[in-house]
């Protein structure tokens, strides 16, 4: 059901901040677990962020009904899924598809990236640094330690971290298994997409068709939005483009949002369970103006520095803040929570704790409320 009312103006149709959470945690998968497959999901949500090994699963365990974390790791070294830096310059889980699909959008990103390591990369020829690296990796996976030495012996005079990056953004690279394997670990080594998935990249996707995924999984959104969740600039031309084939609202603080005619939004009233994300998920950190899912009061805690902390939903916002230690699942909510909530944060602390570590006894405790 769709739930908006007129904006002042009388044209064009608002949606406040609950609508808009009930509407991008629908699309996100987590008003209720989804029956849907790993694969199905990661492709539905245009991939899961992935710094980290764990994320992608306990991402998926948050969103689906029925996940293991053995059907996200059989994926993987099937190589039907893949570890790769595509969208803000980062390192996602993609199907394979997208994998190639997606990479040469992310292109300018991550030109942009080579172009801040300018000054340690003076006399260095871009192109033959392309051929070298693709050649190094293709003959064999190469942790990136061995691909800065060998380049390093090429431009002696460069910055050996410049020349790495530049790889790095100039080439389609992905980790191989056994990095990204549930329950297993191995150093990052890196080849060309195309070597490990035995294809070479058919045609790359158009921003228009992102544009539209970026909706399904995200809406409604605005153009800035979009840009954030990409890393890339001057995407307005794709929406003016398929504006014919869209609506458009206006958020409260007058922005244009976009959406599919039939995408759901739901009654801002819809009951949202508690959810136990990963670091760094998308759902935080897709948009241009966050405060859909991040209370402006709780901005900026769901991180110190460069670290990510593991983030708590209560009525489909932050609301805490969770981690495992070795005999507790430890919750430190914003605000004190009442007997009721507390009682649905723990049920579903105990539906994560089934899935992602069956067979082991987890106590579930409240940590001091982090005000």
């Amino acid at each position: 059901m769709t739930n908006t009312k007129r904006s002042v103006a009388g044209a064009v149709p608002h949606l406040g901040v609950r609508a808009l959470n009930r509407a991008t945690l629908e699309r996100q998968l987590l008003l209720r677990p989804a029956r849907m497959s790993a694969a199905g999901a990661v492709e539905h949500l245009v991939g899961l962020q992935a710094q980290n090994v764990k994320p992608p699963y306990y991402a998926l365990a948050a969103r689906l009904d029925g996940f293991a974390p053995q059907e996200l790791s059989r994926l993987m070294a099937d190589r039907e899924v893949v570890r790769i830096v595509t969208m803000r310059s980062t390192l996602h889980t993609h199907t394979a598809d997208d994998c190639l699909a997606l990479r040469p959008l992310a292109q300018p990103a991550l030109d942009r990236e080579v172009a801040h390591f300018r000054k340690g990369l003076v006399g260095v020829d871009l192109d033959r640094l392309g051929r070298l690296a693709r050649d190094l990796v293709e003959a064999e996976p190469r942790t990136m330690k061995q691909v800065r030495e060998a380049l390093s012996r090429e431009w002696p005079d460069a910055d050996p971290q410049a020349l790495a990056v530049a790889a790095r953004c100039r080439l389609p690279l992905v980790q191989v298994t056994p990095r990204g394997l549930w329950g297993r670990s191995g150093q990052v080594r890196l080849t060309t997409a195309e070597r490990w998935l035995g294809r070479a990249a058919g045609e790359p996707a158009t921003p228009d068709a992102v544009v539209l995924r970026y909706l399904a999984a995200f809406g409604p959104a605005s153009v800035r939005d979009m840009q954030t969740w990409a890393g890339l600039t001057r995407l307005g031309e794709a929406f003016e483009r398929l504006r014919p084939r869209l609506v458009t609202f206006r958020d409260d603080r007058g922005a244009e949002l976009f959406d599919l005619p039939d995408a759901p939004r739901p009654d801002p009233d819809t009951p949202a369970p508690p959810r136990f994300l990963p670091e760094f998920d998308n759902l935080l950190l897709s948009h241009a103006d966050r405060t859909r899912v991040v209370p402006a009061e709780h901005r900026g805690r769901s991180w110190q520095g460069n670290i990510a902390y593991r983030t708590l939903l209560v009525d489909g916002f932050l609301a805490g803040l969770w981690r495992l230690e070795e005999d507790a699942l430890v919750i430190e909510p914003f605000e004190r929570l009442g007997t009721a909530r507390r009682a649905e944060v723990t049920a579903e602390g105990e539906r994560m704790l089934r899935i992602m570590h069956p067979g082991t006894s987890y106590d579930i405790r409240f940590g001091t409320v982090r005000g």
